[in-house]
């Protein structure tokens, strides 16, 4: 294939890009930025986008957050290639600061209790769901008896209080991220523009420039003697 490694890469190699990708994370999102405001756009779709995918990543689907960007993209009109890139807010470095805010206040306004020293088992709950739902899948073809305790301990501890406290920091980190986003993309573009003019303006005056000097050359060659 044209785009595969020479050298493919070990699946530490791939862990560890995963937390720290190559250059860094500094170097990560200056080339998201980079890439966001350079989107060929109106600044409010693109700024409506971003907020899109800053909001995804407070929600508790992972393995889902980029369908579930386009969908809210496409719900508020939003650049959906904005919201993919939006999404990046969302990251290994992030995810467990977003986890434990949004599970302490999914917990206090579900009226439940959240025990911060049990904070740790919460990828052994993920792995327990995954294992119950891949039980149940077989379970459907073959006479075994479906696990429901560790999908039930989940929903109830987890993934609920998750995706009810992940809405209000959600919604606030797009609001900001829109209200930050639009007022530069739109500079940028506008700079974008009189930049792009101004080179266009030189170009004409060069080939104008070109122009005349051919038409003197052609009327000084016209006018030597021995012409007709």
């Amino acid at each position: 294939m044209v785009f595969r490694r020479r050298t493919p890469r070990t699946w530490l190699q791939t862990l560890t890009e995963a937390f720290w990708p190559r250059g860094g994370w500094p170097r990560a999102f200056r080339y998201v930025r980079h890439r966001i405001r350079r989107l060929p756009d109106d600044p409010r779709r693109i700024a409506r986008g971003v907020a899109a995918g800053v909001f995804s990543s407070f929600t508790p689907l992972f393995g889902l957050h980029f369908i579930s960007a386009v969908i809210a993209a496409w719900v508020v009109r939003g650049n959906v290639l904005a919201s993919l890139l939006g999404t990046l807010v969302g990251n290994p470095i992030t995810f467990p600061i977003i986890a434990v805010v949004s599970m302490k206040l999914g917990h206090r306004m579900l009226g439940t209790t959240f025990d911060e020293s049990q904070h740790a088992t919460i990828v052994g709950k993920f792995m327990g769901a995954e294992e119950d739902l891949r039980h149940n899948l077989v379970a459907l073809f073959t006479a075994d008896t479906a696990h429901w305790a560790n999908l039930y301990n989940f929903w109830n501890e987890i993934f609920l209080p998750y995706l009810v406290g992940g809405l209000l920091p959600g919604i606030a980190a797009g609001a900001a991220a829109y209200f930050l986003s639009e007022p530069i993309i739109a500079a940028y573009q506008k700079h974008r523009r009189k930049r792009l003019k101004e080179r266009f303006e030189k170009l004409r005056a060069r080939l104008h420039v070109r122009a005349g000097q051919a038409a003197e050359n052609g009327a000084a060659g016209n006018g030597r003697p021995g012409n007709p």
